[in-house]
């Protein structure tokens, strides 16, 4: 019997080896594909480094995807361009396929002019932004949401296996006026603000119509915005181009632990039910 055990013992510890290799915690897969869509807030305009062969797309490998990508262990292309409005994103879908398994997405800014109404808002009095900002707020609620369901559908039907996250965007504003050259009102801001918030509500809205997450940022930039202390988002900036968006700091502690927590959330959800079977 002394010689029986052993010999038991290690033909049972094999058997439950094997047993784990087949049904027990399986070895960590490769993270599939990501492909990075959107504008400005996603190409990482703001942070004042950009890869040389981006051109006018200013993507940064300090912008947010870069360093999802690089958390998740996944391949990426980044096709976020600066400046990019709806009907330019549909031109990023390329990449797209039953493979990719993340797909992030900002738009929507640029397209409701928002550049164009903070520009208005910062000219010193007597000059007014009032009807730039109803201007705005009339094509979010009423235009807007045509074109986002059209977007996150083609995202849909190229891609039906990823996990989906449409990126928000922050308020900018604390109230505060901390530079001369950019004279917008306290009033003025927290009208803006307001209208940062109607487009978070009516993009969140699209996305979860389609069955995509939202990751809403304005909570997560409460205290850095322009003019706080921990700044987080450029005022009035040299070269001009960087106001107005989000700095180093803002993707690398603001958006990009947002956005991966949310990738990660989806891709839990998605996934419970195949560990039942």
């Amino acid at each position: 019997m002394r010689l029986v055990r052993p010999t038991l013992l290690a033909a049972v510890t094999a058997a439950l080896a094997a047993v784990v290799a087949l049904v027990g915690i399986p070895a960590q897969a490769a993270a599939g594909p990501y492909t990075a869509l959107g504008d400005s807030y996603s190409s990482g305009v703001g942070t004042r480094n950009y890869y040389p062969d981006s051109g006018s797309c200013y993507r940064s490998p300090q912008a947010y995807p870069v360093l999802v990508a690089q958390r998740l262990g996944a391949p990426l292309t980044f096709a976020a361009c600066s400046g990019a409005r709806v009907p330019d994103v549909l031109n990023q879908l390329g990449s797209l396929n039953a493979s990719t398994a993340y797909v992030t997405v900002s738009v929507g800014g640029n397209d409701a002019g928002f550049a164009d109404v903070i520009t208005q808002c910062a000219k010193p009095w007597p000059w007014t932004c009032t009807n730039e900002i109803n201007n705005a707020n009339s094509f979010i609620r009423n235009t807007l949401p045509g074109l986002l369901d059209n977007l996150y559908t083609q995202i849909h039907n190229r891609a039906p296996n990823a996990r989906v996250a449409v990126v928000g965007y922050p308020r900018l504003f604390n109230g505060e006026e901390c530079n001369a050259l950019a004279r917008i009102s306290p009033g003025e801001q927290a009208s803006l603000n307001q209208t940062a918030d109607l487009l978070a509500t009516t993009t969140s809205a699209r996305a979860g119509a389609h069955g995509f997450g939202f990751v809403d940022v304005r909570s997560v930039f409460t205290g850095h915005a322009v003019c706080d202390d921990a700044e987080w988002i450029n005022g009035l900036s040299n070269p001009i181009l960087e106001s107005y968006h989000p700095k180093a700091v803002g993707h690398s502690s603001g958006y990009a632990p947002a956005v991966q927590s949310r990738l990660s959330s989806l891709a839990v959800h998605q996934q419970a039910p195949q560990r039942s079977l």
